[in-house]
């Protein structure tokens, strides 16, 4: 039986973990260090088609400028002929939409914590320049400690007009700021915050303070702060949404200045960290380029299928129930067992020179052998199977079993085999009942 391996250059491809409209992404494993990445796929056709190539370098530059506990990190970033990848930090506890939905509105104490966390991550991301411009619970990740990380900087910018601001329109309605909305230009950073405050909105009531089906009438109540305040929320907590919540921008509390709030204050620990030497991306246009000494290759390798704790325990007699209604002496006769800690591909290729010189014609199919006897026996020719299973990184199970012909002779080819392949063979002759 085999698999599939993907590599694409230091990392090992794994299961799907999400998918959007114009990417996939992929769990994977850095086969140097072991440790578990998010690769973002996206194919080159589809960017070039869609003209979103400009956007996507943006996130690249983006991504490369913050470096922050509480944001997703960005390792590297690769390219093959037909596809781009975005190697990034692999965060595994859902994000805050799920968690809300799952569980209902927050506590006051634990949405504030989620608060300070984001708060602080945004206000770092626009002291490196960064509006991130679509921040809403979906693209607020949790990792397995509980711990808040932003994402998607898929529409993210830097301020490059003239006259400072930014003049695209984007972002999550129920979550997009006023001014955003007016052809006038606005602050992303000041955008930002209006996001940060109706998310903590969010996750205090378990609903929207803006929603409506007529997109109209959705902005109206934004541009007016037309919203009312769940009975639960404490007076202090509806003081700083207000301020946050503030139709002009210009009167609009600033980070610095919810970071002095008293409610925020309230068990606050500013996060502590180093920060790392920027990713190596000094040109991103190569990643986009046709230039081969940049492109990395999709290699795919067949492998032995991986057996885990559990499918190795139900093949034990003893755990086995099916085996029950089969007689144990017989079992034993036709099936053996032996494990390596020899590469797969070599073991396989031991047996098929020992069962050749043994007189036995073989096929093979990836990591399953076939082989038949030339001699008619007492019960026609002897035909046996051995299929290869991974159990561990480097340790392989070999099941050899009888498929037809006499037990007899089976068990006298079993002895010639692994008397022929004493040198791979790491425990020799372990027979169904005997694994430990």
């Amino acid at each position: 039986m085999s698999r599939q391996r993907i590599r694409v250059g230091k990392y090992e491809l794994g299961r799907l973990v999400g998918e959007g409209k114009f990417s996939k992404v992929k769990f994977a494993r850095n086969m140097e260090t072991g440790e578990g990445v998010a690769i973002k796929i996206m194919e080159r056709d589809t960017l070039l088609k869609q003209k979103m190539v400009k956007q996507i370098k943006r996130e690249i530059s983006a991504m490369n400028l913050i470096k922050h506990p509480n944001i997703v990190r960005l390792h590297e970033v690769m390219a093959s002929k037909k596809r781009i990848y975005i190697v990034l930090e692999f965060v595994m506890g859902g994000d805050l939409h799920d968690k809300i939905t799952h569980d209902g509105r927050l506590r006051e104490d634990e949405a504030r914590k989620y608060f300070q966390q984001l708060i602080t991550a945004v206000d770092y991301c626009h002291s490196r320049g960064v509006s991130h411009r679509d921040l809403k619970p979906e693209n607020v990740l949790l990792d397995s400690y509980g711990n808040l990380k932003v994402s998607d900087f898929g529409l993210s910018a830097l301020p490059q007009q003239e006259d400072g601001l930014l003049h695209t329109q984007c972002g999550t309605p129920n979550y997009v700021a006023p001014e955003v909305i007016n052809d006038k230009g606005y602050d992303g950073a000041t955008a930002d915050l209006w996001s940060c405050g109706v998310i903590l909105f969010y996750l205090m009531a378990g609903y929207l303070p803006f929603d409506d089906q007529n997109l109209m009438r959705l902005y109206k109540k934004s541009c007016k702060a037309d919203f009312k305040y769940p009975l639960w929320f404490s007076s202090s907590a509806k003081k700083l949404i207000s301020r946050i919540l503030d139709p002009n921008p210009k009167t609009r509390i600033t980070a610095p200045e919810i970071l002095q709030n008293e409610w925020f204050q309230k068990d606050y620990i500013p996060p502590k960290f180093q920060e790392d030497e920027d990713v190596s991306l000094n040109d991103i246009d190569v990643v986009f380029s046709d230039s081969e000494e940049q492109l990395v290759t999709e290699i795919k390798e067949i492998q032995p299928v991986f057996m885990n704790a559990f499918e190795l325990i139900s093949m034990l007699q003893v755990l086995n129930f099916g085996n029950m209604f089969e007689q144990h002496m017989g079992l034993v006769n036709q099936q053996t067992r032996f494990t390596s800690k020899h590469p797969a591909k070599e073991i396989i290729t031991k047996i098929d020179e020992a069962a050749g010189t043994l007189g036995f014609n073989v096929k093979k199919r990836n990591f399953k052998v076939k082989l038949q006897g030339a001699n008619i026996g007492r019960k026609g020719r002897l035909s046996v199977v051995i299929e290869l299973f991974e159990v561990a990184p480097s340790l392989c199970m070999v099941e050899v079993h009888k498929a037809g012909g006499d037990t007899l002779e089976f068990s006298e080819f079993y002895e010639k085999l692994s008397s022929a392949l004493k040198d791979i063979i790491w425990k020799s002759k372990v027979n169904i009942g005997e694994i430990a």
